[in-house]
């Protein structure tokens, strides 16, 4: 069975920072493809950053660009979400997810491609 298991959540002021962490088994994690979403209630679940697969670079959505810094560590089957300058509409449940590209039209962006998901974690910014 593949898991993810996030962690990292947590109430911070606005301008804090925390860090995300989602340990990953079951799949073969340095092939995978890799991503951070978060949603709020009554809102389609938001990509915040994604891996396409082992070695790419990340990317990064507009709002978490110049803030967030993602990073895996595919020995440790782990990913991180570094998050400083932390703002109260970055406020959601956060989940990790893992894939496996299936072909070149995969789209590591879309929450849709991804099978497996961490159970979340809440990030709470206040003023």
């Amino acid at each position: 069975d593949v898991q993810l298991q996030a962690s990292g959540g947590g109430l911070v002021q606005a301008g804090g920072s925390l860090r995300l962490s989602c340990a990953v088994s079951g799949l073969t994690f340095g092939n995978s493809a890799i991503a951070w979403f978060r949603q709020t209630p009554g809102k389609k679940r938001e990509g915040v950053s994604c891996f396409s697969d082992g070695n790419a670079l990340p990317y990064y959505s507009d709002s978490a660009k110049g803030r967030f810094t993602s990073s895996r560590d595919n020995a440790k089957n782990t990913m991180f979400l570094q998050m400083n300058g932390l703002k109260r509409e970055d406020t959601a449940v956060y989940y990790c997810a893992a894939g496996e590209p299936m072909n070149n039209n995969w789209n590591p962006r879309r929450y849709d491609e991804y099978d497996h998901w961490g159970q979340g974690t809440q990030v709470t910014v206040s003023s």
